[in-house]
């Protein structure tokens, strides 16, 4: 474990067992702790990435975050958001390897998690879906797109009452 995981097990673990309103803060800190490589250079091109995508330039956004990689290869986030920006060009198959290599990486990143949910969902994989968003309130209990996600499957992967 590296000295940042170490610094974030105290915020994952409060996270876990936090008030809804507590966990907006913790999400925050966690966050911006994410999105620090150790580079300022690095960290700069990661929020290029991270604008671009917001103004929906993906092909942008791929080449911010595949620089970022190049030259951090370790960054979770970096692969976080490069998954993003492939999921919103349509290219399901780059997303997940993205994906997988933020959670190999960060085990603990659960919005990497539940992209890989959303990612799952839209293969038509609703039963995988369903856990993997199970996963995410494992870890941080307030994320309220992965309840929704999972009430919004649960019906088709659990069925119905009669």
């Amino acid at each position: 474990m590296t000295a940042d995981e170490a610094a974030l097990t105290p915020l994952y673990d409060r996270l876990k067992d936090a008030e809804a309103v507590d966990s907006k803060g913790i999400t925050r800190e966690i966050r911006m702790k994410w999105a620090q490589s150790g580079s300022d250079a690095m960290d700069l091109v990661l929020k290029r990435g991270q604008d671009a995508l917001e103004r929906g330039e993906t092909a942008a956004a791929i080449d911010h975050f595949s620089a970022v990689i190049d030259h951090a290869p370790d960054f979770a986030e970096a692969y976080h958001g490069r998954a993003q920006a492939y999921f919103a060009e349509g290219l399901a198959g780059p997303a997940l390897a993205d994906l997988e290599q933020a959670l190999m990486l960060n085990p603990h990143h659960f919005d990497a998690l539940y992209g890989l949910g959303t990612v799952l969902e839209q293969l038509d994989k609703p039963a995988l879906a369903y856990e993997t968003y199970a996963l995410v309130l494992q870890m941080h209990p307030h994320y309220d797109e992965a309840r929704a996600a999972r009430a919004r499957l649960k019906a088709e992967v659990e069925g119905r009452e009669l």
